[in-house]
């Protein structure tokens, strides 16, 4: 029977997690050069359209649709045929589907890390539309859509596998690909206004609000605890990121969001699974290894410099691995290794792995396919003009 307090809810964080997405571009723009600004926040803005039509003919069937072979979903809800409006159970599968949509969206915004101030529009339209297709959709399929990890027993309570972990990787692989910009090494490509990032920052925290709290999937308990959690994590890993950047220097209040925003990542496979005292761990973990991560990337000289593998990517595994650890039966019936269960560990450690090789390696032969037949970059003379005037023809300034 349909519940309205749960309808309503899932209508709240569909829109919080919508909210997302724009954060996303917010939070990319503001680090890069003044002359990319209106580029960044643009490529989320044409990631959510673009992933609106594509979930509508495409990508919901292949994620929700009926099982086949465990590997994707079949095309009984190709076009939104039989996704009905209405319905007898909790909330009607027209709105699953959208929240759904909006998971799709902010996944592939967070890819647009990877290509920052390099990237060819007309090019990254034709990477995105491949990439949600034969990445993400397969990937929500394995871990929500009745594919072959759920039925091993791989949880993901919100997307740490699915939205993380293959948005992390994906940038990684598609950096390597484009190649480093125009002076990186050489010269300063500092962010040009901080308080534009923290600006998103503050909007990706709001919103995770719904993209946790929102995948309980009813008004309860369950969807409480996922908030708190959230929360805590997200505060633990700022205080944690910000902490070790004091130790090195300046407490830096980009590294203080950023560790935010590990705490977010890492908490959004567990927050479903865990309790409030987990989180703090979680999260306190995720800002000191997104943090190790980063200064990493940063040695090895790889210009993946939004930082969407160390933060999402290395978050988001650390957080899928952790729910294999301190998931709680209490919290919603599944134990970790806290409890003794050493098997749920491992389950959680080998489909995230497989994500991060599926991701990694599916995206690098996409990008490299794009690259050799169409090109991903733009021209020297557009990339120092910059992609404002150069694809946009506007400057943000």
């Amino acid at each position: 029977m349909a519940d309205g307090s749960t309808i309503a809810w899932l209508l709240c964080a569909t829109a919080l997690v919508m909210l997302m997405t724009p954060g996303v571009g917010f939070f990319y723009g503001g680090l890069v050069r003044k002359k990319n600004f209106i580029s960044m926040v643009a490529l989320s803005f044409i990631a959510f359209a673009l992933v609106c039509i594509q979930w509508i003919f495409i990508g919901y069937t292949l994620a929700f649709g009926g099982d086949a072979g465990g590997f994707v979903g079949n095309l009984e809800y190709f076009g939104l045929n039989n996704v009905p409006f209405e319905s007898s159970a909790a909330y009607p599968p027209m709105l699953f589907m959208m929240y759904q949509l909006t998971f799709a969206a902010v996944t592939l915004a967070i890819v647009t890390s990877g290509m920052a101030e390099r990237i060819k529009l007309s090019a990254f339209l034709i990477f995105a539309l491949i990439w949600v297709t034969l990445v993400y959709s397969p990937v929500a399929h394995w871990v929500w859509g009745g594919g072959w990890a759920q039925s091993l027993g791989f949880v993901d309570f919100a997307g740490g596998a699915v939205v993380h972990i293959s948005a992390g990787f994906a940038a990684l692989a598609l950096a390597i690909v484009i190649g480093k910009r125009a002076g990186f090494g050489e010269y300063s490509l500092d962010p040009h206004n901080i308080p534009m990032t923290l600006l998103g920052a503050g909007l990706l925290w709001f919103g995770w609000f719904g993209f946790n709290g929102g995948s309980a999937l009813a008004a309860n308990g369950l969807a409480v605890n996922a908030i708190v959690v959230t929360n805590i994590s997200a505060a633990s890993g700022a205080l944690a990121w910000l902490c070790i950047s004091w130790m090195r220097g300046m407490p830096s209040s980009l590294g203080m969001v950023s560790g935010a925003v590990a705490g977010l990542g890492a908490i959004t496979p567990a927050a479903g699974y865990v309790t409030p005292m987990a989180a703090i761990v979680i999260g306190a973990v995720a800002g000191l290894l997104c943090y190790r991560a980063m200064l990493w990337r940063i040695q090895k000289k790889m210009d993946e410099s939004l930082d969407a593998w160390a933060v999402h990517g290395v978050g988001g595994l650390w957080g899928t691995i952790a729910v294999g650890i301190f998931a709680m039966s209490a919290v919603n019936g599944v134990s970790g290794l806290v409890e003794g269960n050493v098997t749920q560990l491992g389950i959680q450690i080998f489909g995230a792995v497989v994500v991060m090789v599926f991701a990694f390696g599916v995206t690098y032969l996409v990008a490299w396919i794009i690259n050799r037949f169409i090109g991903l970059r733009v021209s020297e003379t557009e990339e120092y003009v910059g992609l404002d005037l150069s694809q946009h023809g506007e400057r943000a300034y």
